[in-house]
């Protein structure tokens, strides 16, 4: 048995069962990943797939297990690649982070010219993305590091941490009725045309979630993935915003908008780092996770790659 066979059972199982799409991913001939993964079960005494003619079609109860074992070696693979890149080249490479739109823009900024100036030869590759995109990214290899506020904490294959917690604000024009209301309530807010994030992004689980317990069934003329955006549309008059308290941080005192925090109606909003299971952490991928939140570092960090709990309060 070899790598190659583990790489194509693994990437199979990956393209759902096509290995025309697994060939294309793989660079490589159809026929040849079939011819590799028949010789792996012969040598492994089961079938990893059943088949109807020449086609896959499930994964085999031994196969899941053959499966898994694949999955920890190719990883273990990877990690040794990433120790001699650490120690061939103590102070570059790549670090590839996968975050929403408001990580990006608000959040990771100040973070990642932190980590530039500790390292000026690492390049960082920002991809943004959904939460669901984030986890999947960190799943495939394509990042080290995935920070979102949504569905990072349940997705199987991923150590998450608490990083931060945040509230939304209510945005609104300096002209606007509301303006005058610190505490704006839900009844007031229900009435109003609402512009806010989509149902996947940056806490918007915790907004619908509110207005569901109070029986309230709000007007939605909006949704972006953009604070930006919402902030543009509240502008125009559409509506009411509802927003990341760190996207109205650097808004002035005087300007065109007035906030009120929010969190007494929608409650607080976790953001979490995630990183793969058993991945190898690279020394400035340590040094970026010390410097996304002040309760990390790298005791904490390697103990929970390693096993020892994924989850820690703030």
């Amino acid at each position: 048995m070899n790598l190659h066979q583990f790489r194509f059972v693994q990437e199979a199982a990956r393209r759902n069962l096509n290995l025309t799409e697994t060939a294309k991913a793989l660079f490589t001939s159809q026929p040849g990943i079939s011819k590799a993964i028949i010789e792996l079960e012969e040598e492994l005494g089961v079938e990893i797939f059943a088949r109807h003619g020449k086609r896959l079609r499930r994964i085999t109860e031994p196969g899941q297990l053959v499966l898994k074992s694949v999955e920890v070696i190719m990883r273990e693979v990877a990690n040794l690649k990433r120790i001699g890149e650490e120690y061939s080249k103590q102070d570059t490479g790549t670090l590839s982070i996968a975050t929403t739109h408001t990580q990006a823009r608000y959040f990771l900024p100040e973070r990642v010219a932190a980590l530039r100036r500790r390292y000026p030869k690492v390049q960082v590759v920002l991809h943004q993305g959904t939460p669901a995109q984030v986890a999947r990214m960190l799943q495939d290899d394509s990042a080290d590091v995935g920070l979102a506020t949504e569905s990072l904490a349940d997705v199987e294959g991923l150590v998450t941490l608490p990083c931060y917690e945040w509230q939304h604000v209510i945005v609104v024009p300096a002209q606007h009725r509301l303006a005058a209301v610190e505490q704006p309530t839900l009844e007031q807010l229900a009435a109003e045309p609402l512009i806010t994030y989509h149902p996947t992004f940056t806490g918007r689980t915790r907004i619908d979630a509110a207005f569901a317990r109070a029986r309230l069934k709000p007007t939605i003329a909006l949704e972006a993935i953009d604070s930006d955006v919402i902030k543009t549309y509240v502008r125009l008059g559409l509506g009411v915003g509802i927003v990341a308290e760190m996207a109205v941080r650097d808004d002035p005192p005087d300007g065109d908008l007035v906030s009120h925090p929010a969190g007494q109606l929608f409650g607080g909003s976790l953001t979490r780092v995630a990183f793969k299971r058993g991945a190898y952490l690279r020394e400035f991928v340590l040094s970026f996770a010390e410097l996304l939140s002040d309760r990390l570092n790298r005791e904490l960090l390697r103990r929970a790659m390693s096993g020892g709990g994924d989850d820690y309060d703030l």
